[in-house]
């Protein structure tokens, strides 16, 4: 069984990919799994400059799943570059850079940092607020998306994801204007936006009101989104949004994502993105599948 697959150019052992925000950096779970046996792990979200994050809570449970208003907080992509990524370089998985930024400007000039280091792939998450004209999320905006895309293709040669927000009108538009801008690849979604109110204090749980809801409540949603824009782009997708197993995993591959990222389940079990690998290719026996790409796209 080969559960090898090959995403803009990039050739992954295996289709299960950390995502970004739930798995640090990788050294935090180095200390539990062999990172080796992961396809690749998905950086943090980085920005230009250290970033504190929100105030107030960040995590809160919730039916199914988990809010979480973290902030971007991070320690920076020149912190990242010189301390982080040669540590991620040295196992043998894939590394994705995954950058944010407050201002086309300054995701720019993160996708230029980062053009210059051996980083194999950059995921670029336009599901931030755009400072300077107000916090409009770029990625909910489609002229905003479009220039902030193409503004970051223009900064790097690197193999360029184009992470979509769910909280949009139609996935299959912003899928579009991101192959159109120079996407190699897209993922999805992100978390959807959400709220929870404390009925003792008579006030929201998170300050800033809102916050993103993931974990296995938003998997339907996800898998469809992830059908939708399979039919309407021609590059290669990477689907997530509550995957914790490998029923899970195939059912995004037959929707047509040719790799998946797993974040919540990781805070779940350490061991989830292990046992989804192992559970495709014990499917992939049992089904007398040799390639992933037989059943890829098939619903």
């Amino acid at each position: 069984m080969n559960l090898g697959v090959e995403i803009a150019g990039v050739s992954f052992k295996n289709p299960v990919i950390a995502a970004s925000g739930t798995f640090g950096f990788g050294r935090e779970f180095g200390e539990y799994i062999d990172l080796s046996k992961l396809g690749g792990i998905c950086s943090k979200g980085l920005t230009l400059n250290k970033n504190l994050g929100n105030k107030g809570t960040r995590i809160y449970e919730t039916t199914a799943g988990i809010m979480n208003s973290i902030g971007l907080q991070n320690p920076g992509i020149e912190y990242f570059v010189d301390v982080e990524l040669p540590y991620l370089l040295n196992q043998d998985t894939i590394t994705i850079a995954n950058l944010g930024g407050h201002s086309v400007e300054e995701y720019a000039l993160g996708a230029e940092i980062l053009d210059k280091t051996q980083v194999p792939m950059i995921e670029l998450n336009i599901s931030c607020p755009n400072v300077k004209e107000g916090g409009m999320v770029f990625g909910t905006d489609p002229d905003k998306a479009s220039e902030v895309i193409s503004k970051v293709r223009k900064a790097t040669k690197k193999p360029l994801i184009v992470k979509l927000s769910p909280n949009v009108g139609s996935i299959p538009l912003f899928a579009k204007i991101a192959e159109d801008n120079g996407a190699d690849a897209i993922s999805l979604v992100n978390t959807f936006n959400a709220m929870a109110i404390d009925i003792k204090a008579k006030a929201p749980i998170f300050v800033n009101k809102t916050a993103g809801l993931s974990g296995p409540a938003i998997k339907p949603i996800a898998l469809r989104m992830v059908y939708e824009a399979a039919k309407s782009v021609n590059i290669p997708i990477i689907g997530m949004g509550g995957i914790t197993n490998y029923k899970d995993a195939i059912e995004f591959i037959m929707a047509g994502a040719s790799a998946i990222e797993v974040g919540t389940a990781n805070f779940i079990d350490y061991n989830t993105m292990i046992d989804i690998s192992s559970g495709i290719e014990n499917y992939m026996k049992e089904e007398k599948i040799s390639l992933l790409s037989d059943i890829r796209g098939i619903i």
